[in-house]
């Protein structure tokens, strides 16, 4: 059988090149196609030295810096992407790559990180955080996601079968596609975090500084508990604000390593994380160091934090208001219930989320929907 992998631009390793890169670990012989691909040779290694098959927007003037910019273009130049070859498409999806042309003998299995936001339930956080909420320019911004929606929904078809990362986002699919999907949470390399029972007196927040993170509430909170230390690590247009937020217990120190990042997730008393996130690795990565975590307890976060109170391994505890004054009562609660989160507890949980966990459902997940194609007596090369 021949496979195609589809992701949406190949331009730097987040989180959902993480997940690209198990799809080509677990499926090595796949064929890559995305709208662009910049990647150095260098940073290839994360797709086993693969080029990717691109669109006409490869060749536009500043794509590589611009190219999403170039939005309103992609939904017609995926479907100019010619996979009438492949058996089967493996397609890694938050904005356009779920829309590529396929034909009824082909099997279309779309991971899906989000239906694309912006578009969506968050399109007038969107447009208030660009400035586009008066004038020509929101007007034709408008008219845009309206396309995109129109575009969004009716490619929804040429998916046979959905996956989720997470239950939030499956709600979120159902919601806008009404398709059901099955949840594969994305895979944490959490054998790269070391496991430490032995926690210091500082909270951490890591996170790159935007807006919907909600670093500057986080800051804020910490501001009025003198008496307890924050490190906040990170750096984004968000960093002014943040910084202007810090008291004296409150050590903001920017960009920093990973071995860096690592050894203060190791030592924290507990990770802090104000987002709502559709996933969220970070708190899971805390939690593989065995670091509690104090979470908005909205979105992905509900699913990869085990509350106190409610589960009898609790790792974190969560908040229910985006504010500076839920964070610290968040932080009060912590304080008195830290007893019964146990580190051991926190990397249990953790290892939920493995390379090796996504990789077997993932692998087994893709044959159950051969299966139910009729296709039981065809072998699929994949990963040993």
């Amino acid at each position: 059988m021949r496979s195609a992998a589809v992701h949406e631009w190949l331009v730097n390793y987040a989180g959902s090149e993480r997940v690209l890169e198990q799809i080509i670990n677990c499926f090595p012989t796949s064929d890559l196609f995305s709208v662009v691909d910049f990647l150095s040779d260098e940073e290839r290694n994360f797709v086993q030295g693969k080029s990717a098959t691109t669109t006409f927007i490869q060749k536009l003037p500043f794509a590589k810096t611009k190219y999403r910019q170039y939005l309103p273009l992609m939904p017609l130049a995926t479907e100019q992407l010619d996979l009438s070859g492949y058996d089967v498409i493996l397609s890694s999806s938050h904005a356009v790559a779920k829309g590529v042309l396929t034909g009824p003998d082909q099997l279309h299995i779309c991971y899906v990180h989000s239906p694309i936001r912006y578009a969506w339930d968050l399109q007038h956080q969107y447009l208030q955080e660009s400035g586009l909420t008066r004038g020509l320019k929101s007007v034709l911004a408008r008219m845009i996601l309206h396309y995109m929606r129109l575009w969004d929904l009716r490619t929804a078809n040429g998916v046979d079968y959905f996956i989720a990362n997470s239950e939030f986002i499956a709600r979120r699919i159902w919601k806008v596609y009404r398709r059901e999907a099955t949840v594969i949470y994305p895979p944490v390399d959490v054998e790269a975090f070391t496991f430490c029972e032995k926690k210091q007196d500082y909270y951490l927040a890591a996170s790159r500084l935007v807006p919907y993170k909600k670093m500057d509430l986080i800051v804020q909170a910490f501001a009025a508990m003198p008496d307890k230390k924050l490190v906040v690590v990170g750096d984004g247009p968000d960093m002014a604000k943040v910084t202007a937020a810090a008291g004296a217990n409150v050590e903001v120190l920017g960009y920093q390593s990973f071995a860096k990042l690592k050894e203060l997730m190791q030592g924290a008393a507990a990770f802090v994380f104000a987002a709502e996130e559709d996933f969220g690795i970070t708190p899971v990565e805390a939690q593989a160091c065995g670091t509690p975590v104090i979470a908005f307890g909205k979105g992905g976060a509900l699913e990869t934090v085990r509350s106190v109170g409610q589960h009898s391994r609790p790792t974190g505890v969560f908040f229910d208001r985006q504010t500076p004054a839920s964070i610290v009562d968040a932080v009060t609660r912590f304080e008195a219930q830290r007893h019964a989160i146990r580190p051991e507890y926190c990397r249990e949980n953790a290892m939920r989320f493995s390379v090796a966990e996504f990789c077997r459902q993932y692998t087994s997940f893709v044959q159950e929907c051969f299966e139910r194609s009729g296709k039981e007596g065809v072998n699929f090369q994949r990963a040993a």
